[in-house]
């Protein structure tokens, strides 16, 4: 299992299959090329993959976004890729001087961006949910009485560990509703158990 002795003969694949196989193993290989051309040699590379059908493929160094690639791209050979673009979309009213595939990519480029902003949207409202459920069964759980007390107990710890003073603990009430104490501390604690 070798090469095979002379050139590989490089045509268009007819079966759909082997060429599908081919462009997927072919665009690992370029794509891991891009990645070690930017680790080897601090190079800022971009690589954009556009198949006929399937999704597209794109790899772009991570010190630099594609947008500054581009600008850059332009810079340094004098080429304007967007003014163009710029002039026709800037007449939205007037979509007559646009070809079908000028339009056909326009609306894509549309439902693209409109399939980023939803998904977006399900994503912060799923979120937002997602906290209100957890509020509601944290809320389900204790009754404002029991939220008032441990939000008691919490300041008054709060302001003993400030005075530094020993830590006092709360006395529940009885069945009745009543506090013979507020607050104990274990020393009192200790002394009224003794005396009663």
């Amino acid at each position: 299992m070798g090469r095979r002795s002379g050139k590989l003969v490089i045509k268009y694949i007819e079966n759909s299959t082997n060429r599908k196989v081919t462009y997927s193993k072919r665009k690992k290989g370029i794509l891991k090329k891009a990645r070690e051309l930017t680790i080897l040699c601090n190079a800022q590379v971009c690589v954009i993959m556009l198949p006929k059908s399937g999704k597209n493929a794109e790899y772009v160094s991570p010190s630099i976004t594609m947008k500054d690639f581009l600008d850059r791209y332009q810079r340094e050979t004098n080429t304007s890729l967007w003014e163009a673009q710029y002039e026709r979309t800037g007449q939205e009213d007037d979509l007559s001087e646009f070809s079908i595939e000028e339009l056909g990519s326009l609306e894509k480029n549309l439902e693209e961006s409109l399939e980023i902003v939803r998904d977006r949207k399900e994503h912060v409202l799923t979120s937002q949910a997602n906290t209100l459920t957890r509020k509601s069964r944290l809320a389900s759980f204790c009754s404002v009485s029991q939220v008032r007390f441990l939000e008691e107990t919490r300041t008054h710890l709060l302001r003993l560990y400030a005075k530094k003073v020993e830590p006092c603990y709360p006395v529940p009430a009885d069945n009745e509703g009543y506090h013979y104490l507020d607050f104990v501390s274990m020393t009192d604690f200790t002394n009224f158990s003794m005396n009663s």
